[in-house]
């Protein structure tokens, strides 16, 4: 059961694109100044370590890659991080200074594959669980893998279960179910989507689950992407935006907290009263009494989806 108050701070910045360092810098920055402000929980942005390279398409085109593309696609391999790396090890040493829990949106390298990835790290100063983005959107699929439901389960925390849905996985009506399933207090979703729409989806999203839902997304300009290393085919516009942010803080009622902000960096923060849930479950419950499992039932797989499996010597 869900309980307690807490306060919620969401991050809307950008990354320092293939400077993975300089970016790391930057999230201990914005952990240290919402500690300030009383944050018990950041969120971060989808991709925010490792960087969302949003235009660039890596010279990929149907039966062919060129030279140029896979330099590119090396770079971006080369910033993306480990879960188990010295990246993550220092976010997480500042989750135990500043008494946080974080979700961070980061590129994961395992191998030669890239995942978009949702980190979950806890006042324990280690990592404590993550979440592979399902289904890469469009030509994401070209420079990530697809994560399986081994990682779908939520984590908990002193006030109740956290989850993180990534960008349009959020469309996926089956992958929230699965999550209201863990009755999940406080629904994350960071996301690369500054669309009007995505409002309209986030309350959405809190109504139907009866969840805190609270939001990142980057707030990044053509100026801060290295267009001599990564080419961008995106047109020219007057502010030269390529992101502009939209975060914000949702209550089970779909009651907007906090944003949403567009065309500026913020750190978002607001009070969760996780009682709200309670309240707000008389009338609705996804899961349970507003169910009919005799007339729909759904199976999620949960198992490690491996290329090779090795038998017992």
């Amino acid at each position: 059961m869900s309980t307690g108050k807490l306060t919620a701070a969401v991050v809307q910045s950008a990354s320092v694109l293939l400077d993975t360092p300089a970016t790391v810098e930057r999230a201990l920055a914005l952990m240290a100044e919402a500690a300030r402000q009383g944050a018990q929980l950041i969120v971060f942005p989808e991709a925010f370590i490792g960087g969302y390279p949003k235009g660039a398409d890596f010279h990929i085109y149907l039966g062919g890659r060129t030279p140029q593309g896979r330099a590119e696609f090396k770079r971006y391999y080369d910033a993306a991080v480990g879960v188990d790396g010295p990246e993550l090890a220092q976010l997480a040493d500042a989750c135990a200074r500043h008494g946080l829990h974080a979700v961070v949106g980061v590129i994961e390298r395992d191998g030669g594959t890239l995942y978009c990835t949702a980190v979950y790290l806890g006042p324990q100063g280690r990592v404590i669980g993550k979440h592979r983005k399902l289904m890469p959107t469009a030509l994401e699929r070209l420079v990530w893998g697809f994560g399986d439901g081994s990682t779908l389960r939520a984590v908990d925390t002193p006030w109740g279960k956290l989850g993180a849905v990534i960008c349009w996985e959020n469309y996926m009506p089956m992958l929230r179910m699965a999550m209201y399933q863990q009755r999940v207090a406080i629904y994350c979703a960071p996301t690369a989507d500054d669309r009007d729409t995505w409002q309209s989806t986030l309350q959405h999203i809190a109504l139907e689950g009866r969840c805190f839902v609270l939001s990142a997304c980057q707030h990044l300009r053509r100026s801060q992407f290295p267009s001599d290393r990564m080419n961008n085919r995106l047109p020219e516009t007057p502010d030269n935006v390529l992101m502009r942010g939209g975060s914000a803080i949702y209550d089970p009622l779909g009651k907007l907290l906090a944003g949403p902000v567009f065309g500026d960096d913020a750190l978002l923060t607001a009070e969760l009263d996780l009682s709200a849930i309670g309240a707000a479950q008389m009338d609705f419950d996804p899961v349970g009494h507003y169910s009919r499992p005799d007339v729909f039932s759904l199976e999620v797989n949960t198992a490690p989806q491996r290329a090779v499996r090795l038998a017992d010597s």
